[in-house]
C-alpha cells in the first residue's frame, strides 16, 4: 500500500482558518482532546477508572466545572474534572500555553488530511509530555473522525452562497519515499448574510480542468447551488471548469492574484 505523509503550508492555511468556519472542526477536535486528557489526569490522580472498584483507589470523582480557554481559533469552553477532596488540579492549561501555535496548526493539518494515529499521538504526547497508550489514541481517533467527517460532508443547501472564492495551495507529500507536490483545492463561500466560511477542501494530484470539475461536483453533491459569481485566479483549467460546472454564473478574476502577477508594473 502506498504510504503518504503530507506537510502542509500551515501558516498560509491558518490565515484562511482564522477568517472562516474551518475553526469549527478545529475547535471541536481540540476541545475533545483537552477534555479527554484532563479526564485521564483525574483517573491517574484517583488511581481508578470511572465506576471501577479497587483497593488502590485514592479518592472519588466530583463532577466538573466549566472553564474558558482562549486559543488561536477562538474561545473554548472546557469541562474541568473535580475530585471530592478538592485536591485534584489539571496541568493541561499550562502545558497548552507552551504549544498553543503548534497544536492549532496540527489540528488544521488533521482537518485537511484526515485523522491519523501518528498525528493524534504526536499532539497528545506534546500535551502529556510522555508516551501514551495505544488504547487512548485509538479512542480519541474514534471520537475525532465523526467531527471532521461531519464537517467535510455537511450539507451546503442550508444557505445560498452567491459568491464563492476558489483557489489551490500546494503541499509537499512524501509518497513512495519521494517528496512530491500536490494541490489542495479550497472553496470559500460567502452567504447572503455576508458570513464567509470554507465550504470545501480536497487534495488532488494536480490543478487541471478535470480536478476542478471533480471538486465542484463534490460541492454540488452536498447541495451547493450555482452562485452568482465565482472569484478565482486566471488558471485556464479552473476558469474552464467554472464555466462548465456553473452555467449562468459570472466569473471574476481575483484582484489579489492579478496584482501579485503584475506587481512590477505598480511599483
Amino acid at each position: 500500500m502506498t504510504q503518504i505523509n503530507i506537510t502542509i503550508n500551515l501558516e498560509d492555511l491558518k490565515d484562511k482558518v482564522e477568517k472562516s468556519s474551518l475553526e469549527s472542526p478545529v475547535k471541536a477536535s481540540l476541545a475533545l482532546i483537552l477534555n479527554s486528557l484532563m479526564e485521564k489526569e483525574r483517573d491517574e490522580y484517583i488511581n481508578a477508572l470511572s465506576h471501577e472498584r479497587t483497593d488502590e483507589r485514592k479518592g472519588y470523582r466530583n463532577g466538573y466545572y466549566e472553564r474558558e480557554l482562549i486559543t488561536g481559533v477562538g474561545s473554548l469552553k472546557l469541562k474541568v474534572p473535580r475530585s471530592r477532596d478538592g485536591e485534584f488540579s489539571t496541568t493541561i492549561f499550562e502545558k497548552y500555553k507552551r504549544c498553543d501555535q503548534a497544536l492549532i496548526l496540527s489540528m488544521v493539518e488533521m482537518v485537511v488530511n484526515g485523522v491519523s494515529t501518528r498525528k493524534v499521538t504526536k499532539i497528545v504526547e506534546e500535551l502529556c509530555g510522555t508516551s501514551v497508550s495505544k488504547s487512548l489514541v485509538s479512542n480519541l481517533i474514534k471520537s475525532l473522525d465523526p467531527i471532521i467527517n461531519d464537517w467535510k460532508n455537511r450539507p451546503l443547501n442550508t444557505y445560498y452562497y452567491p459568491y464563492i472564492y476558489v483557489d489551490a495551495m500546494y503541499i509537499k507529500v512524501r509518497e513512495n519515499r519521494k517528496v512530491v507536490s500536490k494541490s489542495v483545492h479550497i472553496a470559500v463561500g460567502v452567504n447572503e448574510t455576508g458570513h464567509r466560511e470554507i465550504i470545501g477542501l480536497k487534495i488532488n494530484h494536480t490543478e487541471s480542468t478535470e480536478s476542478w470539475t471533480s471538486f465542484f461536483d463534490y460541492l454540488k453533491s452536498r447541495g451547493l447551488q450555482s452562485p452568482k459569481m465565482v472569484i478565482s485566479d486566471a488558471h485556464g483549467g479552473l476558469v474552464t471548469s467554472i464555466k462548465e460546472s456553473f452555467l449562468g454564473t459570472a466569473w471574476q478574476r481575483c484582484c489579489v492574484h492579478f496584482l501579485k502577477k503584475h506587481r512590477g508594473y505598480f511599483t
